[in-house]
């Protein structure tokens, strides 16, 4: 592929032929260049697995420079925005595209708040799951269910519908999530109070008792708010292009957030700060040193992983990284949470950031590297650490759904492949088919009735 000086464009040439790929020139970071008409002109596609270095649309919500260790949300850096704003200023940003005006923040929370109610039959609903069924997949659930619930609020295209449709996922999903938690435990449920804050009223939800008139600690409320803004958006990760795919297909908000619940459930992406409280406990209940858990970590040999280090976006540092640890020492300091997990944390940061093995693989902590220990602090279980990251992530989710359906270029998802299977087989009768083209089947499991 060469660049043909035509407005920055370049030429790709197969088996002869000559495209011309316009370029998109981007604000900030990478340009892109349309392929789109590739298949209709050379009969051949692109394959890039896990869309390492593919752009699926064009977005003006979040900028991430991976090796400047750079997060913008509209522009704002993300340091500034967890200085000096709440986690409600972050979303009203996320979804309207600029800072509220006091007007404006007052209107969004009064709407909020007058929706943190549940229909009264999701009591139900909750209790027809397991007890110890995972809260991502209640989660997940709930969320598709306020389709049923809100069916007037289904049409994307829609803007009053769509408005309403995100008052009622940002007031109704705490509410959901403190029902979830109280569900595991047994406890009775609270309803919301309009008088507290958002992230307040939250906390007081998940672990309140009725009878009692529960002071919230203000500085677990800042560091929470703050780990929800800090989790508000990240581009297109697996869960918002999740997402994005399933709008593409004018599904309604609900199931395409709860799409994203689904896709943030995997270990690979949401579960990655309760993987570092597990490895942290690791090395403080086996006895050995920071030192020699890095040294297995570097022996080749060995399957010992280090986790919360590294990132698929950023390869110099995460500027969220940096905001989380400062909000740790305040946690712990003011709760006296496990100092013991949190200073194993220091040294095994301390140690890997010194080490030229890691330094040269720029394995430098993640936001999740901190984050568990907080969550823990704070009296989290380790199972509700994922639907944290989702009520951080939900309004960047909806943000994402609002301008995937509002651009009128947009075409519903469907990808390519290049298919590597069998060329084409003729139909064999069962009796002669032998048993060495059987794919065995495992029953390992299947020991009971299900």
């Amino acid at each position: 592929m060469t660049e043909n000086g035509k407005d920055g464009a370049a030429e790709l040439r197969v088996d002869g032929q000559v495209l011309e790929l316009p370029r998109v020139k981007a604000t900030n970071g990478m340009d892109g260049f349309q392929i789109n008409k590739m298949l209709g002109s050379t009969g051949t596609v692109t394959l890039d697995p896990g869309f390492t270095n593919t752009a699926s649309c064009e977005s003006e919500i979040t900028y991430i420079d991976g090796d400047a260790g750079i997060l913008r949300y509209r522009g704002y850096p993300i340091e500034q925005l967890a200085a000096n704003c709440s986690f409600l200023e972050v979303a009203y940003l996320l979804i309207y595209g600029e800072l509220p005006d006091p007007e404006s923040l007052a209107l969004f929370t009064r709407r909020i708040k007058r929706h943190t109610l549940l229909h009264e039959d999701f009591k139900s609903f909750f209790t027809s799951f397991p007890a110890g069924g995972h809260p991502m997949s209640i989660l997940q659930s709930g969320i598709a269910g306020m389709a049923t619930y809100y069916d007037h609020t289904l049409d994307p295209q829609d803007p009053a519908q769509l408005d309403l449709a995100t008052t009622l996922l940002m007031s109704k999903v705490p509410t959901m999530i403190a029902y979830i938690a109280k569900r595991a435990t047994g406890l009775p449920l609270l309803y919301p109070d309009a008088s507290r804050s958002y992230t307040e009223d939250f906390i007081r939800m998940t672990f309140g008792l009725p009878y009692q008139m529960q002071e919230i600690d203000p500085t677990i409320v800042n560091a929470l708010d703050k780990l929800f803004i800090l989790h508000a958006d990240h581009e297109q990760n697996c869960s918002t292009s999740t997402v994005r795919l399933v709008g593409s297909s004018q599904a309604n908000v609900y199931a395409a957030v709860s799409s994203g619940v689904g896709a943030l459930s995997g270990p690979l992406h949401g579960g990655a700060n309760e993987a570092v409280l597990a490895m942290l406990g690791q090395i403080r209940d086996s006895g050995v040193s920071v030192q020699e858990y890095v040294s297995q970590v570097k022996d080749k040999k060995n399957s010992v992983k280090l986790m919360g280090f590294g990132h698929r976006v950023y390869k110099n540092f995460d500027p969220r990284a940096q905001v989380v640890k400062g909000l740790a020492d305040d946690i712990l300091e003011r709760l006296g949470g496990d100092n013991q997990l949190f200073d194993i944390a220091q040294e095994l940061a301390d140690t890997a950031l010194s080490d030229d093995y890691f330094v040269e693989r720029k394995l430098y902590p993640n936001v999740d590297f901190y984050t568990g220990i907080m969550y823990s602090a704070m009296g989290f279980p380790s199972q509700m650490f994922t639907p944290l990251f989702a009520l951080g992530r939900l309004p960047g989710w909806i943000a994402q759904y609002r301008e995937l359906v509002a651009d009128p270029a947009q075409k519903i998802g469907r990808p390519r492949q290049v298919y590597t299977g069998h060329d084409e087989r003729q139909w064999v009768p069962r009796i002669e088919r032998t048993k060495r083209d059987m794919v065995e089947i495992s029953q390992a499991l299947d020991t009971k009735r299900l």
